[in-house]
């Protein structure tokens, strides 16, 4: 075993893990059926919640299933093609102020508080079906 010198002490070499480094990779679980790619573009296209809309969401008891939120990204990706900017997204009884170059739901509003506002600062308005 080869000893190294360090401030005067003798100190041993010892070698972590394969000298090649290959051993020491952690498998990644993806279904063989996903590339990397897939998931990458996936993730992408997601619309993410601003802490203000979680708060919004959970002080109106708005709950959104996977259904919906796959209806809001469709009209997120409606209106990004429109090249808008700051969308308005009806779905149902609610309305959702979207962020399209982010990619990011600003507010949310249930119908009672939809009917107490302007929307301003919208390029675009998207009913989600």
């Amino acid at each position: 075993m080869a000893e190294t010198i360090i401030n005067g002490v003798r100190v041993p070499f010892v070698p972590i893990g394969n000298p090649s480094g290959a051993g020491n990779r952690l498998p990644i679980d993806l279904p063989a059926d996903r590339s990397f790619k897939q998931v990458f573009d996936k993730e992408l296209q997601s619309v993410k919640f601003s802490k203000h809309a979680q708060q919004r969401l959970d002080s109106r008891n708005i709950t959104l299933n996977d259904q919906d939120k796959t209806k809001i990204e469709n009209a997120v990706s409606m209106a990004e093609k429109k090249g808008s900017q700051d969308s308005l997204v009806l779905l149902r009884d609610m309305a959702f102020i979207v962020n399209i170059k982010n990619r990011t739901v600003v507010t949310a509003m249930d119908k009672e508080s939809m009917s107490q506002n302007v929307f301003t600062n919208i390029d675009s308005a998207v009913v989600a079906e």
